[in-house]
């Protein structure tokens, strides 16, 4: 059984000495993950004290960047004690749609980039 803590326990963890985030509702102890990052620490450091599951999903991390994160998952986030507009409970085809969308989309705009770039060339 995961360990469940409060909010306000993950909150007091907002450093890059101690550094947890919650995602969909679970936290995740990124301490040792910060240096090695690819968006840099401070990104991370930035999504302490909230739930950073929109910031997550915006940037649509790969499936092995999410099957990475199980490594440093340390429990649950206590949902009735948390603020009600921070932690949000998606369904399962939330999170798999919104990185389809997303995939497409960096997929066509650098094609449109492209074409314009043709168009006015010639």
């Amino acid at each position: 059984m995961a360990k469940v803590y409060t909010f306000e326990e993950v909150v007091k963890h907002n450093n890059k000495n101690d550094c947890w985030i919650i995602v969909f509702g679970k936290v995740y102890d990124v301490t040792q993950f910060l240096r090695d990052h690819p968006g840099g620490d401070e990104v991370l450091v930035s999504a302490t004290g909230k739930d950073a599951t929109d910031e997550f999903e915006f940037v649509a991390h790969s499936n092995p960047a999410k099957d990475m994160m199980s490594k440093y998952y340390i429990g649950d986030i206590d949902r009735p004690a948390a603020p009600a507009k921070q932690i949000q409970n998606p369904t399962q085809q939330q999170i798999q749609s919104s990185g389809v969308g997303m995939k497409i989309f960096q997929f066509l705009v650098p094609l449109l980039i492209l074409g314009l770039a043709l168009g006015l060339r010639y």
